[in-house]
């Protein structure tokens, strides 16, 4: 396991972005338009190629390309035609067997004199060894970055072999592990919000804070990705990655100044500091109508809800739960990090009927960037205390993409929006003891909240709160 960098990171810009698997689904849904919307905002200045098996040629590309952006943003934004054009003319096409050596070469005199690429994996993970061994075979790894899909990994042992296998090839400087929640306004926001604001901070910890609940509720189920998620569970989907890194954006120090390493030294400090799950402490559940979506396998015992509690065991959160929970099928669909404190003493006042709800900070992830604070006051009409909120708005129209932010941070060799080897690690050694459990999961009403065990995870704090909509 790597601590930190194993040399000094090349932050020089890249001279070349090379996309592997180019004609795949994730290309067309989300990298295309990503390039479309960088290039729209002069943050892209580099050719692009396209590696694939499909025999296509250079025009074909740029034709699915025009097609794959129209269709994912012309029914809600006016696609700027020339900017378009200036894309696709950036673009060339490789065709070839990612096991052919003979790929490499022609992907070679494709990047002529490029001396910094960008390869961005975006393929399953069983063929990231192949092709960056096939990109060390043609010489093209020197100064090169490799962005990488998640899952790094489904257990800790094979992201540790995935890691070791990589690392043959590559420095850990080399390696940008994406994921997509790093790239949001609204996660990256948590640091501003608790750094740069001192009526914050000095409350963020155990002595004023009870419980610390963080959501991602879908109310839509998992539609015609059955044969891929009956393999994953929600677990593996959006806990170990995206949640986990929302967690240690909440519960770490502030980075000190200088390396790229500070960010990620204080994620690892955050896991470091966190026991092994508890199963006794972990409700799992799947939703009603799940085992008849086509992929899905007879009598699937894959979770389509997790909730669980966790500790992170250091001075700032000893004795504070961290709830998690994540579903498919739920009431509705948002992504928050809810702060809950803890009850101030009694107040006294004549007419005082106690405090109805405790202080809250809520930030916001999805579907929009927000901040909420829940506070108490005078009624209006007696002297008993009310329950007040007031939120603020922190993304807009403009806001980038996730995608456009992480591709662009790889082309700019920005390497604070990627995973390390070592955080990756950690996450996989938490949530070790609660994977691939072969008891079937709890059964829940599309709609609900889930299993009524997961209730009990919170009962000690207050219970679940409902989140912000």
């Amino acid at each position: 396991m790597v601590g930190t960098q194993d040399h000094a990171p090349d932050q020089q810009p890249a001279d070349a972005f090379v996309s592997f698997g180019v004609t795949g689904d994730l290309a067309k849904k989300m990298t295309f338009v990503a390039l479309y919307r960088l290039e729209r905002a002069g943050r892209l200045d580099v050719p692009i190629i396209g590696v694939a098996v499909n025999d296509w040629t250079d025009d074909q590309l740029r034709d699915h390309v025009r097609e794959s952006v129209r269709t994912a943003i012309g029914s809600h934004e006016t696609v700027d035609e020339a900017v378009l054009d200036r894309l696709v003319a950036r673009m060339r096409y490789v065709g070839g067997d990612f096991a052919d050596a003979s790929t490499y070469t022609k992907l070679g005199r494709a990047l002529g004199s490029a001396q910094r690429p960008v390869f961005y994996l975006e393929i399953p993970p069983s063929l990231f060894e192949m092709a960056v061994k096939g990109l060390a075979g043609a010489n093209l790894t020197a100064h090169c970055r490799v962005v990488v899909e998640k899952p790094f990994g489904h257990d800790l042992a094979s992201a540790q072999a995935l890691s070791e296998s990589l690392r043959a090839m590559l420095r850990e400087s080399q390696l940008y592990r994406i994921d997509h929640f790093l790239g949001k306004l609204s996660v990256q926001q948590i640091l501003r919000l608790r750094f740069a604001n001192t009526i914050l901070e000095p409350i963020w910890n155990r002595q004023y804070v009870e419980s610390v609940q963080i959501t991602m509720a879908e109310n839509f189920d998992v539609s015609d990705r059955g044969g891929f998620y009956d393999k994953v569970g929600a677990l593996r989907d959006v806990v170990q990655n995206h949640l986990m890194q929302v967690l240690a954006m909440v519960a770490m120090e502030p980075p000190a100044r200088g390396g790229l390493d500070a960010l990620s030294d204080r994620k690892r400090d955050v896991f470091a500091a966190m026991p092994a799950a508890d199963p006794s402490a972990y409700v799992r559940g799947q939703y009603e109508g799940y085992q008849s979506v086509a992929g899905v396998a007879a009598g699937s015992t894959t979770e389509t809800y997790a909730a669980l509690r966790l500790r992170v065991d250091n001075w700032r959160w000893s004795g504070v739960p961290f709830l998690i929970r994540a579903g498919k099928s739920l009431p509705v669909t948002t992504t928050e990090v809810r702060l809950v404190f803890q009850d101030p003493p009694p107040l006294g006042f004549t007419d005082d009927d106690g405090v109805n709800e405790p202080n809250q900070i809520v930030l916001r992830v999805d579907p929009s960037a927000g901040a909420r604070v829940v506070i108490q006051a005078q009624s209006q009409t007696s002297e008993s205390v009310r329950t007040v909120d007031f939120d603020v708005d922190l993304g807009g129209p403009s806001v980038p993409t996730p995608y456009e932010e992480l591709l662009h941070a790889a082309i700019v060799g920005d390497a604070t929006l990627f995973t390390r080897e070592d955080v990756v690690e950690e996450t996989w050694r938490v949530l070790a003891p609660l994977l691939d459990l072969p008891s079937a999961p709890d059964p829940y009403e599309p709609g609900s909240w889930g299993p009524a065990a997961a209730d009990q995870l919170a009962e000690d704090v207050g219970g679940w709160r409902a989140p912000w909509t």
